[in-house]
């Protein structure tokens, strides 16, 4: 069997809002909830399992999201209909925006945990050629 990777936690300061707000924002679904995590299946069976923890506990992370331009179109819609803070840069100094790196469409906000998230629709450095 190759290595993959089965999932991850995200720390947050409340799960079920965390899980709500990602799910959500990309049309998903928990898929789970047990002990201190609310999972969140992705498409490519990894799960993100949002675990509540102190708020002094949680250092800021950055996950980055492949998605479609229709999926990317959608969630930039909520992003923006709900006055979600992003930008088109991590450094965050192009607010308000997204970027068209690598031929598609990228974008940064936070989560509310204060997570970076990125979405993307084409990885970096382009799709590879066949």
């Amino acid at each position: 069997m190759s290595v993959q990777l089965n999932h991850t936690i995200v720390h947050a300061r409340d799960n079920r809002e965390s899980a709500e707000f990602f799910a959500e924002l990309l049309g998903l679904e928990i898929s789970g909830a047990w002990g201190p995590f609310v999972a969140v299946a992705l498409s490519n069976s990894v799960t993100l399992d949002f675990a509540a923890v102190p708020a002094e506990s949680i250092t800021p992370q950055h996950y980055a999201f492949l998605v479609s331009e229709a999926e990317f179109e959608a969630a930039y819609e909520k992003i923006r209909v709900r006055g979600i803070e992003h930008w088109a840069d991590p450094r965050q100094t192009l607010p308000g925006d997204f970027n068209r790196n690598d031929g598609g469409r990228g974008v940064y906000f936070l989560d509310p945990a204060g997570h970076a998230m990125e979405l993307i629709t084409v990885p970096y450095g382009g799709w590879p050629e066949v």
